[in-house]
């Protein structure tokens, strides 16, 4: 079985991220980029999944720049056989676009298992796996907990409101994964060497027949108002007094 892996090139997320002074976007000069954490756990899951004998091969893809190839060699230094890189202008690419080309090499590789995070840190819009999902007309387990393959099925166990639901769906699946599915282990040094030693293809998107052009635009980006210094209060009148006056909570 051929497990597909999608991963994107983040701000780290130890990173204290800074706005442009223009408010046009994030500064991203200098900046330490890693995978993004929720897809550091699809890749995870996909070489447990392998040490167990389930997945055969698992082929690492990303979306974005031509760095984004050192997001790929992490990935493969975790256990992955392959990489391939869609370069393509990360400004110019939306939650659509990259679906559409993870469409593309869906079906060029044809994976019984695609295994994505639940959302990038940097825009949280968990919108590329359901997406995906509508473009192949495959069965999707999202906010994956918990993963068991049972011949051409497999269980994916969900965090949804209130508890968890156990979904069974008929491979070719995706599965999005969350933060309590596992834990990612560290490279050892020599899978670091030999990760550069593996496969690394580079592609565009027109090779699957997409045009990186999104239809959605960023107006502006501000930082988050800093939090005020809390008051001591002396009564619980006075506490409810705030609450209900400056807080308008009650």
């Amino acid at each position: 079985m051929k497990a597909l892996v999608a991963v994107k090139r983040v701000v780290d997320a130890n990173v204290k991220v800074r706005v442009k002074p223009d408010n046009s976007g994030v500064d991203l000069t200098n900046v330490k980029m890693s995978i993004n954490p929720f897809c550091e756990i699809a890749v995870e899951e996909a070489v447990r999944l392998k040490e167990k004998g389930t997945v055969s091969e698992i082929v690492v893809v990303s979306i974005g720049p031509k760095e984004a190839q050192e997001q790929i060699r992490s990935a493969m230094a975790l256990g992955a056989d392959r990489g391939i890189l869609v370069e393509a202008d990360d400004s110019q690419l939306g939650a659509l676009e990259v679906a559409k080309i993870l469409k593309g090499v869906v079906d060029a590789e044809q994976p019984q298992l695609v295994l994505l995070g639940k959302q990038a840190i940097d825009d949280d819009s968990n919108q590329v796996g359901q997406m995906l999902g509508a473009l192949l007309g495959a069965g999707q387990g999202t906010f994956a907990s918990e993963v068991k393959v049972e011949g051409d099925k497999v269980q994916v166990t969900r965090e949804i409101d209130g508890g968890l639901q156990t979904v069974e769906l008929a491979l070719p699946a995706i599965i999005t994964t969350d933060l309590r599915l596992n834990e990612p282990r560290y490279a050892a040094l020599p899978n670091i060497m030999k990760a550069r030693k593996k496969p690394l293809e580079t592609k565009s998107p027109a090779d699957f027949g997409v045009t990186a052009t999104t239809k959605l635009k960023t107006v502006k980006v501000e930082a988050p108002a800093e939090r005020k210094a809390g008051v001591q209060v002396k009564s619980v009148d006075e506490l409810v007094e705030k609450l209900k006056n400056e807080a308008k909570v009650i």
